[in-house]
């Protein structure tokens, strides 16, 4: 065997001898926290392997909904906004062509066509249409895509470890308590025999 064998191996003996181990002076609640551990750490693998599903699936589901948009240009019959001032967006009259050739007039947002700000009437500005032929959000680059699902899988996996450390503390003081019960109910039988001997 070798020695990267055997140092793998040692945790895993360790864990055994814990957990079936025959030792009289390990208590119940040792035996306990042990399975307590090696029930965490599986949950918490089973979570990462949920997860990693989870950010592949927000992946995909995002990557979809962007391929079913339409680039196309549009041309602004109005001049755009200067300036939103207190209103979150604003709004200026534009024309477009849709797939089929149809061409449709309504009024682009700054949402839909960010490129609208400042752009006097005539100017040709990109836009994408959902399958209506109406104007939406331009779709998140791939970069944006991948940055999304990392950044849920991490959020993910991280609630996920402090759910289950919470768990594990919360057992762990309840554990401590009966130890510490025992141990008192324990020297209040034997403590009193060791005093009279002196």
């Amino acid at each position: 065997m070798t020695g990267s064998s055997r140092e793998t191996g040692r945790p895993l003996r360790r864990l055994g001898r814990l957990l079936f181990g025959k030792n009289e002076l390990r208590r119940p609640a040792d035996r306990i926290e042990a399975a307590l551990i090696v029930s965490l750490a599986a949950a918490f693998l089973i979570a990462a392997i949920l997860v990693i599903c989870f950010a592949g699936h927000l992946y995909h589901a995002q990557h979809t909904a962007a391929v079913r948009l339409r680039p196309t240009v549009a041309v602004l019959t109005q001049p755009g906004p200067v300036g939103v001032g207190t209103a979150t967006t604003a709004a200026a009259g534009a024309r477009w062509r849709l797939p089929s050739g149809t061409e449709r007039t309504g009024a682009l947002t700054t949402v839909t066509a960010p490129a609208i700000y400042y752009a006097p009437a005539g100017t040709s500005v990109q836009i994408w249409l959902n399958r209506s032929g109406e104007p939406v959000a331009p779709p998140p680059s791939p970069d944006d895509l991948i940055l999304t699902a990392l950044c849920a899988g991490f959020t993910a996996t991280a609630s996920a470890a402090a759910v289950l450390m919470l768990c594990y503390y919360l057992c762990r003081m309840a554990l401590d308590r009966h130890r510490l019960a025992r141990w008192e109910s324990a020297w209040a039988a034997v403590g009193p025999q060791w005093t009279s001997h002196r």
